[in-house]
């Protein structure tokens, strides 16, 4: 009897062949040399694709640029035994069911080959190792480098979360050579590690998550501040029937938006310290013998320094310690002094037909969620959409075809 994975690697497979198929007829082998588009999005991942289903339902002529070798790499390369919190009836995007258990934790993997096999049901144009290197304006053109290709776009839309780059201290570089550092983007299995105890900086999801990896092998501690936590299992039997979705699809996705007043209050602190523990709770931690510390905060003789004043005696530590923005490529003056782009709900006033999706709180505390990214891509391509009509309209002999992209585009929607 098959298992769930083996289930939904069977269902996917054909249309992950099929992709690539299309990818080879379509010429999406390697970058056109100069090439103008309505709208070019740069990220194919979960807020990418979600973008081009209703790009590709509004009849706009668009390329979605992934720096990836394989739709779905970004999940691939994540740690071994990384499931998602979500079960999977909530982890399909618009369109296309998650084919699984819908009570079932997908696994990384799962997600990955899922987003490939949506890219190639929908026959969106993904171009897969075009890595942007550099987006700019000229003379009201987006300007996209790739390689040595330049592409044009009346619009952009970039389709990616602000996880880009490895945040580490400076004081990282003080520790002795015999400790093993590991960022969490880089991290798959304890195999990594050497010997010995393990101090895990940072008390978020991913350093819970990694420090339960760990836990059979190692004396581990975990620094950091308390960041809450979910009062309840997403496995249990209360969050399949109701709690999972309400505290999902209502309080993270209607309830923590920036339209409401406890949203706009409660967005800078999740933004600047992170949201709840999901899955793993301080009980779970407890029980594992991990033991929660004070943040750490320099080096000593080689080794970590908590808050407290302790030294810590680690021989491995993985900094679970997030990242920084990594959006120094827009040329353009939309970032702030954080490097995080200003924005509205993921509209850029400084930049007209320039947009966000994927962003930590976009417009929700949902919006890098599978079950959210969906409603900020669908508000995004409406916007698109707009201002497409609205250049037609505006264009000498426009109104006739404004008119007629308008009927299309409510024919398609």
């Amino acid at each position: 009897m098959k298992t769930p994975e083996q289930k939904t690697a069977t269902e996917v497979a054909p249309l992950i062949e099929a992709g690539e198929a299309f990818r080879r007829l379509s010429g999406l082998a390697s970058p056109p040399k100069r090439e103008r588009y309505d709208v070019i999005v740069i990220g194919g991942g979960q807020a990418g694709l979600s973008v081009g289903y209703y790009l590709r339902r509004r009849g706009l002529r668009f390329v979605i640029l992934d720096a990836s070798d394989r739709i779905g790499d970004a999940w691939r390369k994540r740690w071994d035994s990384l499931r998602l919190f979500t079960p999977a009836k909530l982890d399909g995007l618009v369109g296309m069911r998650f084919p699984a258990p819908p009570n079932s934790l997908p696994t990384k993997d799962q997600m990955a080959d899922y987003l490939e096999a949506y890219a190639a049901r929908f026959e969106l144009p993904v171009l897969t190792g075009a890595r942007v290197e550099r987006l700019s304006r000229r003379d009201g053109v987006y300007l996209v480098k790739t390689g040595d290709a330049e592409l044009e776009a009346d619009q952009v839309v970039v389709a990616m979360a602000s996880y880009q780059h490895r945040r580490v201290p400076a004081f990282a570089q003080a520790l002795r050579s015999d400790i093993v550092q590991v960022h969490a983007l880089d991290y798959r299995n304890p195999a990594q590690l050497r010997d010995g105890s393990v101090l895990i900086v940072g008390a978020g999801n991913s350093g819970a998550e990694i420090a339960m990896d760990l836990r059979r092998d190692s004396r581990i501690w975990m620094s950091g501040r308390d960041t809450g936590e979910v009062p309840f299992a997403v496995s249990g039997l209360a969050a399949r029937l109701f709690l999972t979705r309400f505290v999902l699809r209502f309080i993270f996705h209607r309830l923590l938006t920036i339209k409401t007043p406890i949203g706009r209050r409660a967005r800078p602190k999740i933004l600047s310290h992170g949201g709840p523990l999901i899955r793993t709770k301080a009980k779970d931690l407890a029980a594992a013998g991990i033991e929660r510390v004070p943040r750490v905060v320099g080096v000593r003789d080689g080794l970590p320094v908590l808050d407290d004043g302790r030294v810590v005696d680690a021989a491995n530590v993985v900094w679970c310690t997030g990242f920084n923005p990594g959006f120094s490529w827009i040329d353009l003056p939309v970032l702030g002094p954080d490097g995080e782009p200003v924005h509205e709900g993921g509209l850029v006033a400084g930049a007209p037909g320039l947009y966000f999706v994927g962003l930590h709180f976009l417009y929700a505390m949902s919006s890098t969620m599978i079950h959210g990214v969906g409603r900020d891509a669908r508000r995004i391509v409406e916007a698109v959409a707009a201002r497409a009509a609205a250049a037609l309209v505006s264009s000498p002999g426009g109104r006739a075809k404004g008119n007629q992209s308008a009927e299309g585009a409510r024919a398609q929607a």
